[in-house]
């Protein structure tokens, strides 16, 4: 131990206060501010408020593509592009992303479809009293591309304001 690392370990620094994790940051406040743009948008869509839209997946814009594109972003802007740290981020996120808009998006509209199937049986059918599927479980491809925007948006903001 150098003397210089006993004077920065006995005085509080406000980099140990506070999280130093660009992309850790980035990540979490896109898909925060994903999910909060979500109460407006379904606002927008619906004209009535729905605060469970903050919890629930689906919507526009997407929190999963906005969370994982500015992951890879703020990497990309950390430590380049040549790394394997960027290219681990880049893979993932086109994989949530393809996910999202296919699998997951096909999903849900089988739900709607099964839900609808279930809603029209007779009263005494056994599965007349089911619960309904979720249904809103994927995303149309703007959605993605809007929550990937947003993901870009916000980990270049964060790189600029550090």
């Amino acid at each position: 131990m150098t003397a210089a690392d006993a004077t920065t370990s006995s005085s509080p620094s406000t980099t140990a206060t506070i999280p130093s994790n660009l992309p850790l940051i980035s990540a979490f406040l896109a898909c925060a501010l994903a999910q909060f743009l979500k109460l407006f948008t379904s606002w927008y869509k619906e004209r009535r408020w729905d605060s469970k839209r903050m919890l629930d997946s689906g919507g526009m814009p997407s929190s999963h593509s906005a969370t994982v594109t500015a992951l890879a972003v703020a990497i990309g802007l950390q430590d380049g592009v040549g790394g394997p740290a960027f290219a681990i981020a880049l893979v993932l996120a086109c994989i949530v992303m393809y996910d999202a808009s296919g699998v997951r998006l096909h999903a849900g509209r089988q739900a709607e479809l099964l839900n609808q199937i279930v809603y029209e049986l007779p009263p005494e059918h056994p599965l007349s009293s089911v619960r309904p599927l979720r249904d809103s479980l994927g995303h149309t491809p703007l959605q993605v591309v809007a929550g990937a925007v947003l993901g870009c948006v916000v980990a270049y903001l964060m790189r600029n304001t550090k």
